[in-house]
Parts: structure tokens; sequence; C-alpha cells
């Protein structure tokens, strides 16, 4: 099978025969093979209705209804570990997404040898101070701190070769970092590609400006996971042990100074100096131990690392 083409919607009965009929005509003009795997997030409306009477249509079509609002992530991950496809293209279903872009994601990443084909949507319909301007300070904030150099990583639209989807997993609300996951998991071949953007025809965006609050909160932790999830004690204990030497120099700092240069002044335990000692002192212990504990942890693990191999010779 050439491409799977997932799905993820909430409430979107009014898009799905129209994203149907169009991706069908696209593959069957492209001579294609390809499945369209549609993941119902809980819908409130018709939608599952719908996928059903297109999976009873078109073999090609079939559906997960989960049985709540779980989320894009988990929405998607379900999809990546049902999907067959060489390629795997990831797209909404709002119709804001151009399923003529498909056939140019296929051959880039089947032809240029590519590992992602991340959609930049560089024109785009949607409200400039609600969307458009935050969009880009959040982009800008990804850049930085993950070192990806993508314009777009909230971008639907996204080509993925097959062995990308099954050696990420996606969790939490981290769909918008799949390529930051793909580097981290040793995929280096990504670009970006302009992709169409169409203004939203049928009901309303399902996310708000919370999610751009959400998304820096998981850009903190997966830049954190990505740095020392392997190593908890290079970072707690790091902190720990600079927390204990600044807590340690003020004791000894207050010691000296009762025993040589002031003995009649007040009392250790009344200056200011031996609470920042006590304080950050405790801290530090606290800091290293949750280091020591991380590498516990780690080294104690029953599920074995998941790790990609490039090559290896024949026995």
């Amino acid at each position: 099978m050439d491409i799977s083409v997932v799905i993820p919607l909430l409430d979107e009965q009014d898009s799905l025969v129209e994203l149907h009929d169009w991706i069908a005509q696209v593959m069957q003009s492209n001579r294609l093979t390809y499945e369209l795997i549609f993941i119902d997030d809980g819908s409130r409306d018709d939608s599952w209705s719908i996928i059903k009477k297109l999976n009873t249509k078109n073999p090609s079509v079939s559906g997960i209804c989960f049985a709540k609002n779980f989320g894009k992530s988990q929405a998607l991950h379900a999809g990546f570990e049902k999907a067959k496809g060489d390629v795997v293209i990831t797209m909404d279903a709002d119709l804001q997404d151009s399923p003529d872009e498909i056939p140019e994601l296929f051959r880039l990443i089947k032809e240029e040898n590519l590992d992602i084909v991340s959609g930049w949507k560089k024109k785009r319909y949607d409200a400039y101070f609600t969307k458009n301007l935050p969009s880009k300070l959040f982009n800008w904030a990804a850049r930085k701190i993950s070192g990806l150099k993508l314009h777009d990583f909230n971008c639907g639209l996204k080509a993925y070769k097959k062995d990308v989807v099954k050696s990420i997993e996606v969790y939490g609300e981290m769909h918008r970092y799949i390529p930051v996951l793909a580097v981290n998991a040793g995929f280096k071949n990504i670009i970006e590609k302009p992709v169409a953007h169409q203004a939203r025809k049928h009901g309303k965006t399902k996310f708000g400006m919370e999610r751009f609050i959400n998304g820096f909160l998981d850009l903190i932790t997966i830049w954190f996971v990505s740095r020392f999830a392997k190593r908890p004690m290079h970072f707690f204990g790091l902190l720990g042990v600079l927390m204990f030497i600044i807590g340690f120099g003020f004791a000894f700092y207050l010691g000296l100074d009762k025993l040589y240069f002031n003995p009649t002044g007040r009392l250790i335990a009344e200056r200011p100096e031996f609470f920042i000692a006590l304080t950050t002192m405790v801290i530090g212990t606290q800091f290293f131990v949750a280091g020591f504990l991380g590498e516990i942890v780690l080294q104690n693990k029953n599920n074995k690392e998941r790790y990609r191999i490039t090559d290896q010779t024949k026995p």
C-alpha cells in the first residue's frame, strides 16, 4: 500500500463526505493505493455514523471511535498503530488542508528519501489576532527551544515515512512536536513544504487560546525529556550540588564570623544568612535525592528501551 491517510476528528459531520470524495478522487487520478483512517475522538454529532457509511461504500475507509474525547495526540497514536502504508499522511478533517497536496508529499518522501515533510501554511485564512499572531509567536519560541527550524509546528498536514510513526509514541498533547520526537528517535531528514490553506467551510475550531499555553508547557516538557530523560542526575544532581554549595558557603561564613570576627554579636540563628544557608542546603539535598531516585528508576525499568537500527551485517 502506498499511502495511509490518518485523520483525527471531533464533530465534523458536515465535512466528512466532501473530504472523503476529494481524497478518493486525488488517489484515483494519481493511481495511488491507499487507506483512509478516520479517528473519531468522541464526537457528539453524527460523525461516526457517516464514517460507517463511508466504510460500506469504500473498502479503503476504516475508522476508530473513541469512547470519549481523549485528544488529538491519542487519536494520531491510534491511527499510527493501524496504518499500513509506506507513507503516512496526517491532515485535519475541517477541509482547511487540501488533499491535492498528497501526491507531492508522497513523492518527496519516496524519491528524496525523506523522513518527514512538514506542511507550512504560509498564507493562512484565520483571524489574525486570535490565531495568526499567537501562532507566529508560538512557532518562534518552538524553533528557539527545540532547535528545529520549522515555520509551522501546528500544521496538521504532514507526511511521514512509515518507520517514523512506528518508532515514536505520541502522548499528552505532543502532536505539535512529532518532528521533534522523530529527531530524538534518530530521524534527521526533515524538510518543510508550503501547502495550501483554506478557510473553514463548516463548524468552528475546536482549539482556543489555551492551546498556545499548553503548547509552551509541552515544549518545555519535551526539551527536558529529550535532554535529561536518560540522565536525570545530570540535571537534578547539578542543581542540588549548586544549592548545597551556596548553603554551605553561607554556613561557613557565619561560623568564621562568629568564631573570629564577631564573637559577642547576635546568635547565628538570629541572622538572616542562617535561614538562607539552611533553606538552600535542604533544597540542594532534595534535588540530589530526586536525581538519585530518577537514576534508580531508569536502572530498574522492565520495559526495553526503544532504539532504531539503520543497518546491520548479515550473520
